[in-house]
């Protein structure tokens, strides 16, 4: 699978952002929106945007696949988050100056707990040891998704470790209109960021599976590629969210070929999300997953097993993929 840029941080809007004091659209317990003006970032202008390769954004949480207990593992983006008495000075310090500029954070005590295992994301700044937190208060980070952990199943559903495989679901290589689903060696996808979708994620704006019979799958970011997008240029981004078919997705994500990842969200533009059928559940899929890759209990309920009893089915859409009772 070619590598695209990891998802560390969090991907600044290719649209200069202004705050504006109204309910947010995407976080119901925020009273502020954060809204694209109509000037393109320096950033963007600065790696090239033009010559970007653009991708799909998913809705979904992110994972990274790195080493843990000597193994390839799969881990579930946890940021540490501030203690709400911390918060409640942050945001004060935020309303009083307009900006996060000057709040002095003291990361031993102003930062709720997180597990042993936990480890800060690449590029997290570090100052006498410590992790800096970003401009909304937080330290990006990852813990490892161990099999026992409930907080973390459905990530674990995605996983066989004694395999040493992931379940991911990519374009087709033979034809790339046509989706699948198929077993991936976690070590091909070490140093990687990938998206976690489905049934039990964010609602699940997919339509994938069912309470009775949840389907998730891992897609790794950069994978899906918007083949006709459109320049970029506030206007015509806004109606082709609206208007295109190739449109009806969570956001973009421009991979610039220096490294460089920027977005763009519906939300940042005033559109609503999810709004109806999406381009990625209306797409066929096949199922590629080899029961004899590993061992199977035919009567387990697992989504390996569930998945190698429809090897070599097609479906004419994502959201259609169902078992048989």
């Amino acid at each position: 699978m070619r590598r695209f840029g990891s998802v560390q941080q969090k991907i600044p809007c290719v649209f200069l952002t202004e705050v504006k004091e109204e309910q947010s659209r995407k976080r119901e317990c925020q009273q502020f929106q954060v809204v694209a003006t109509e000037n393109v970032n320096p950033i963007a202008l600065e790696s090239n945007i033009d010559g970007a390769l653009t991708t799909e954004k998913l809705d979904g949480t992110c994972c990274y696949v790195s080493i843990y207990k000597g193994q390839s593992y799969l881990w579930a983006r946890l940021d540490r988050k501030p203690t709400k008495q911390a918060d409640k000075r942050f945001k004060k310090h935020q309303y009083s100056h307009k900006s996060c500029k000057g709040f002095t954070w003291n990361v031993k005590e102003d930062f709720k707990m997180v597990p042993e295992s936990w480890v800060p994301a690449h590029r997290v700044q570090h100052h006498n040891g410590q992790p800096v937190p970003d401009e909304h208060g937080h330290i990006p980070g990852w813990v490892p998704v161990e099999k026992d952990n409930k907080q973390y199943c459905w990530h674990s559903s995605v996983v066989d470790y004694d395999a040493g495989v992931a379940l991911v679901l990519r374009p087709s290589a033979e034809n790339e209109d046509l989706l699948e689903i198929t077993m991936i060696p976690l070590a091909d996808l070490l140093e990687q960021t990938l998206e976690l979708i489905g049934t039990n994620v964010n609602g699940n704006p997919y339509g994938m599976g069912s309470k009775k019979q949840p389907v998730h799958v891992l897609v790794a970011h950069g994978s899906v590629r918007i083949r006709n997008p459109p320049p970029v240029d506030y206007q015509q981004l806004c109606s082709w969210f609206q208007d295109n078919q190739e449109g009806r997705v969570e956001g973009i994500v421009w991979h610039c070929n220096d490294g460089t990842l920027v977005k763009l969200h519906r939300h940042h533009l005033g559109l609503r999300w999810p709004d109806g059928d999406t381009i990625l559940n209306a797409r066929p899929v096949v199922v590629h997953v080899d029961g004899t890759i590993r061992e199977y209990d035919i009567t387990s309920k697992d989504l390996f097993t569930s998945l190698s009893q429809l090897n070599g089915h097609r479906f004419s859409r994502l959201q259609d993929i169902q078992f048989d009772p």
